[in-house]
């Protein structure tokens, strides 16, 4: 199963998300987590266009920050 986390910030990165990801990793989950930070009005990277489009879900983690980052 192909799983996107979408997410911002680095307060949710650096706790839940990385949680998240190494259980997911550990239950055989094939997830991607995109650990560069997208600023904005910048283009999308090709590699993460790419794991948006190959992935079968999605998992968005909203956060207080969430829209602002």
């Amino acid at each position: 199963m192909a799983l996107f986390l979408s997410f911002r910030g680095p307060d949710t990165h650096r706790n839940f998300v990385s949680h998240l990801y190494t259980a997911l990793e550990q239950r055989g989950v094939n997830d991607f987590k995109d650990d560069e930070r997208l600023e904005t009005g910048k283009s999308i990277p090709n590699e993460l266009l790419k794991a948006i489009e190959e992935s079968r879900f999605a998992v968005v983690i909203f956060s207080k920050r969430y829209a602002v980052d």
